[in-house]
């Protein structure tokens, strides 16, 4: 039955059977290999996404940096899957899942049907308990809030342009990043380098020495995942950098003047900022929760050796919103490889499953890890080898090209990388989202509910907000 046209249903003497109906959760890089692994099974695929791209969240840091622009690293989901005749797209937010039911529920408050489910949603910032951090360090999980942070430190340049005093100048340029891990160090890492390199050179007040980046991680050194040899040259590497690395920094509380973390006399010590970043962790998506079966500390689903859920063969788990071991019994890590490689193990059972044979058990092939940290900055480790500096610098960069989804978006990210390396310049340095005065963060007032049912009607923008575009409300950054 594999390779059979989509639109052929099986039959049994003169009766047609209906087709698997095969839902998938999330466009990214589960989702997105699962369908493209399930082009010629004979089963109907519907991948619902509350967007309408898939992102490439690994270079989602350089959006933030101004290094690239978002349609560099994304691609529509409905182009990406245009050669798959058996799957359609919707653009909905899942809501719950009733597996008694077999149904899932969307935010358009319709419902859809599945034999097969897979779920790949992702995950979101985890602010440990602290939702109210956000306001003040926004995360780095999707195109919205890598536009924000991009928006938040070009802001502080200009208002640090305009700043005669030469100490307050430099309280405009202190950041902070929370979290060193490979999102935390990639973060710093760019932001020194835009600071020193970049904008340097575009300004006149502003001088590089203004801007004071400060990393900080609770553990003991940064990128756990790594060899301590190769978390040890990554420091070295953000020094060169000017980028200060605080190991053991426990954040208290985050707040308009800075984040506060525990002193080593057991008191609170504040490191002041203009403007922090959160790389500090994630969480899976309160879908999970709605399943009703049983997760682990961070929220995600404990799957089978199939990725299945537990007493649900009908329903896979894949990516950051599954917590399975590998075959040597080490937690996965949240790593688009192990997305990918769940996805297209998940998409050959069901083909299995079909055609009357055992599952297969997901086997992890562990191809390395690495992390970026500038312009011929990087560490790299895989399984045999180990590398830091230039050459894992190109291997970063070869990595990430092959993965990208599209030959557009490879070809654009190159020819940007190449004009950056060559020319230390960065074209996507654009303050967008909102019209703002310089300097003072504010955000767009909400409509009413009336304007909000006049617009709905068809009557476009609110009349206020049509009217002044720029309507905004103060609020503390």
């Amino acid at each position: 039955m594999r390779g059979a046209h989509p639109e052929a249903a099986p039959r049994i003497g003169p009766y047609v059977l209906r087709m698997r109906r095969v839902v998938i959760v999330g466009g990214g890089f589960g989702g997105l290999i699962a369908a493209k692994h399930l082009r010629k099974v004979p089963v109907e695929v519907t991948l619902v996404d509350r967007a309408n791209y898939h992102l490439f969240q690994p270079l989602l840091y350089q959006v933030a940096m101004a290094g690239l622009s978002p349609s560099d690293i994304a691609v529509p989901i409905r182009s990406a899957l245009h050669r798959n005749a058996n799957t359609r797209v919707l653009l909905d937010e899942v809501t719950s899942v009733d597996l008694a039911s077999r149904t899932i529920h969307l935010a358009s408050e319709a419902a859809l049907p599945f034999d097969y489910l897979v779920l790949a949603a992702g995950a979101h910032t985890n602010y440990f308990g602290h939702p109210e951090w956000a306001s003040f360090a926004p995360g780095l999980k999707d195109i919205d809030e890598a536009v924000e942070i991009r928006r938040r430190v070009l802001l502080a340049f200009e208002a640090a342009e305009r700043e005669p005093d030469p100490a307050r100048r430099r309280a405009l340029l202190q950041f902070v990043v929370i979290g060193g891990g490979p999102t935390g160090v990639e973060l710093a890492g760019a932001l020194a380098e835009l600071s020193r390199f970049v904008l340097s050179r575009d300004f006149r007040v502003v001088c590089p020495q203004d801007a004071e980046v400060t990393l900080l991680e609770a553990a003991p050194r940064i990128l756990l995942p790594f060899e301590e040899k190769l978390s040890r040259s990554a420091v070295e590497q953000l020094a060169e950098l000017g980028v200060k690395v605080r190991t053991g920094a426990m954040v208290t509380n985050v707040d308009q003047a800075g984040v506060h973390i525990k002193a080593q006399d057991g008191g609170e010590e504040l490191v002041p900022a203009s403007t922090v970043l959160w790389g500090a962790g994630v969480r899976a998506r309160p879908l999970a929760k709605t399943l009703g079966v049983e997760l682990d500390r961070a929220g995600r689903v404990i799957v089978g050796p199939d990725n299945a859920v537990p007493g649900h063969p009908d329903v896979f788990v894949i990516g950051d919103m599954a917590s399975q071991n590998d075959q040597d019994g080490k937690p996965l890590p949240g790593l688009a490889p192990v997305a990918m490689q769940q996805a297209r193990a998940v998409a050959a059972n069901i083909a299995r499953d079909l055609e009357g044979k055992p599952r297969a058990p997901f086997r992890y092939r562990d191809k390395g890890i690495m992390a970026t940290i500038g312009r011929s900055r990087a560490v790299a480790q895989t399984k045999h080898t180990r590398f830091t500096g230039f050459p894992a610098w190109l291997a970063w960069i070869f990595v990430h090209l092959w993965f990208l989804v599209g030959f557009r978006n490879r070809f654009l990210v190159f020819y940007n990388w190449l004009y950056g390396y060559l020319t230390y310049r960065r074209g996507a340095r654009l303050i967008t989202g909102r019209r703002l005065r310089p300097g003072v963060p504010r955000q767009v007032v909400e409509p009413s509910e009336a304007e909000r049912a006049a617009a709905e009607r068809g009557a476009g923008l609110p009349g206020a907000l049509a009217e002044h575009p720029e309507k905004t409300a103060p609020v503390t950054h």
